[in-house]
């Protein structure tokens, strides 16, 4: 590579599917590809590193327009010593994952032709998804295992539309191809979805995985009598040591006693010894509280001061404990 270059990157807008070419830019395939090369050719002179946006390839003619023209950008960079990279960009959420679909949609099969027919590095090589069909995590990882570098991603996947691949999903997706953390602080997860909702003013859905306040909660009976008994039964994984958010129970008409001794265990963050129990009195006084609101026609969940209240009027041991581990 030529030592001359510096390493600044120019974000290049490459239209590649007919549908860019010929209704936005009103040009022919031709004309495009000229116009494009003579841009990569500035940038290439100026020692400047393009990252070739490959915009709408999965509705692009990947053997008549997107190889032959890496084929001339690889060309280009072997010539000037510079990197030139390619971002493939699936922007209407259209590319697929599942193996036996064609080109342009295949995920698969755009990585493997870039890499293997047009021999673009993989390390110049990244993926930018789009949701539409709830697919950008799953097009994200695919194009991660068949060889792109990278893939973009965007804070609560928040993004043209439907939205782009969220970036705590491939963070989680990262930790599981490699069977760790690698370092990372997931924590700083849950501090940024804090961040959107406190500072910002931004509204996350609560069932939101990873980053909703709910995403590890559960409603009914069964499942938190199985939580209390262990919580690996029916938490995802330890989400209070990797993402400091505690399985929560939340509590309606189909709670019973399980669900509100969950509640509360989980509540006061109780430790083995000072666990209350489903045959406590007071968790039965709170269950026939409960019971009677739904009997009167209430239709929403309890809320936790409604819950820490009651907790205050048939428990109020577990307040002095709470008092007595903060001091």
């Amino acid at each position: 590579m030529n030592a001359k270059y510096n390493n600044i990157t120019k974000m290049l807008e490459i239209s590649c599917s007919d549908y860019h070419i010929y209704k936005k830019l009103k040009m022919n395939r031709s004309q495009a590809m000229e116009s494009y090369l003579e841009t990569v050719s500035s940038a290439l002179e100026a020692g400047i590193i393009p990252r070739c946006h490959f915009e709408d390839i999965t509705r692009a003619d990947f053997y008549g327009f997107v190889l032959p023209f890496a084929n001339k950008l690889m060309e280009l960079s072997k010539e000037a010593g510079i990197p030139v990279k390619i971002r493939a960009c699936d922007t209407l959420g259209l590319g697929v994952s599942i193996p036996g679909v064609v080109l342009p949609r295949s995920v698969q099969q755009i990585m493997y032709g870039l890499l293997n027919y047009s021999e673009v590095p993989s390390d110049w090589l990244e993926w930018h998804g789009h949701n539409d069909f709830y697919r950008s995590v799953t097009n994200s990882v695919t194009a991660w295992l068949y060889g792109a570098s990278a893939v973009n991603a965007s804070l609560l996947g928040i993004g043209e539309r439907t939205g782009n691949t969220p970036l705590e999903a491939m963070v989680i997706e990262y930790c599981q191809l490699k069977g760790n953390s690698d370092g990372l602080n997931l924590k700083v997860i849950t501090e940024i979805a804090e961040y959107f909702e406190n500072e910002l003013d931004y509204e996350i859905p609560p069932r939101t995985p990873f980053a909703g306040r709910a995403f590890n909660a559960t409603r009914a009976g069964i499942h938190a009598d199985g939580l209390m008994k262990d919580e690996e039964i029916y938490n995802i994984f330890n989400t209070t040591d990797l993402l400091g958010k505690p399985p929560i129970v939340i509590i309606d008409a189909h709670s019973g006693l399980a669900g509100i001794t969950a509640w509360i265990n989980t509540y006061f963050m109780l430790k083995e010894d000072t666990r209350v129990d489903k045959k406590h009195p007071g968790v039965e006084k709170i269950k026939q509280w409960v019971d009677l609101e739904y009997e009167n026609g209430r239709a929403t969940v309890i809320g936790d001061a409604e819950m820490e209240h009651l907790v205050s009027e048939y428990i109020p041991e577990l307040f002095r404990i709470r008092e007595s581990r903060v001091g």
